[in-house]
């Protein structure tokens, strides 16, 4: 039986008290900060926050532990819109949802700035072992950027991958890299293009000596798109099986995965929680379904979680948290 890890791909909603609290602090909406307004009782304010969503986790009892990028107001654009070299302008909707992003604009080169290094260092005294990272895939973070600077999309998927290798060279000690790569189902590249993903994919990879997890999701991967992903030095590939559990299950069967996976079992928008039989049940079908051998499966939520009130997130990682440490039998 494959070893059953409990994890998220983070982007936790904010504690209740550190919304009223940032607010008052801030005295605009969160999506409006732009990096250099962060006063030091804002930035205190967001280190209670960090503190609260990991003992939240620990609590829960998950295997990986996430820094939860509370700080994150623009989702998977985050690394470009604190960038010196990248401009934001007006908001754009994230993905198919009610939510809104900055517009990253990029005028310059993307050099590593350790922003999100920066984040897990402070994580890191509170977890110690079973820190995970999350960073957008490289794909993902072309997608959702507009290039001034690189000239044409292979110039600039090139370069969001040297930029974020070069991000998780400066990484503290992680067990897992997770890049989430929604794009890849939403916007799936062409002919071409999905080799280049997925040698963009493989870059950032082999940048960091951590299992890296390429986390898709909003529905299933093309059938060339996944063949190619594979190609990438990657540990495993993230199915949201909420989404469409059938069209993944065909990829699997068809074209294989890797040694380990990556499971969105529980519904990262919708409100209603699923009981860790639940949870349990459908770790067990994918298992039976499958021919594979697995060594490892990521049970996970299969979307980021800010769309969740915060007592929907919590009572969903603890249901994540128990199902997998009960006994598969698949």
């Amino acid at each position: 039986m494959p070893e059953v890890v409990a994890t998220t791909p983070g982007l936790y909603p904010l504690p209740n008290w550190a919304k009223d609290d940032l607010a008052d602090l801030k005295g605009h909406q969160r999506s409006d900060l732009i990096r250099g307004d962060e006063s030091g009782e804002i930035t205190a304010a967001y280190d209670r926050a960090r503190e609260d969503v990991l003992q939240t986790q620990q609590s829960a009892g998950l295997d990986r532990i996430v820094e939860g990028q509370l700080r994150w107001d623009d989702m998977l654009a985050h690394p470009l819109a604190v960038h010196d070299n990248v401009e934001t302008r007006g908001i754009v909707r994230y993905y198919d949802n009610n939510n809104f992003y900055r517009e990253p604009v990029i005028e310059g080169e993307l050099t590593p700035d350790g922003d999100v290094a920066s984040e897990l260092d402070a994580a890191t005294e509170a977890v110690g072992d079973g820190l995970q990272a999350v960073l957008p895939g490289p794909y993902s973070l072309a997608d959702l950027a507009t290039d001034e600077h690189y000239g044409d999309d292979a110039a600039l998927l090139d370069g969001v991958a040297d930029f974020l290798a070069g991000e998780v060279e400066t990484f503290p000690d992680v067990e897992t890299l997770y890049l989430l790569e929604p794009s890849l189902v939403t916007e799936p590249p062409e002919d071409g293009t999905d080799e280049r993903a997925s040698e963009a994919i493989d870059a950032v990879a082999t940048a960091i000596d951590a299992d890296v997890v390429v986390h898709t999701y909003w529905g299933a991967l093309e059938e060339k798109v996944h063949a190619h992903l594979l190609d990438a030095n990657i540990d495993a590939v993230g199915y949201d099986l909420v989404s469409d559990h059938e069209q993944t299950l065909y990829n699997v069967n068809e074209y294989g995965t890797k040694d380990e996976v990556a499971l969105g079992l529980v519904d990262g928008q919708n409100t209603l929680v699923e009981t860790p039989a639940e949870i349990r049940e459908r770790i067990e079908w994918f298992l039976a379904e499958t021919a594979n051998d697995f060594e490892t499966v990521y049970a996970t939520p299969n979307t980021e979680l800010f769309y969740l009130p915060v007592n929907k997130f919590e009572a969903k990682i603890e249901s994540l948290a128990e199902a997998a440490n009960e006994e598969v039998t698949a």
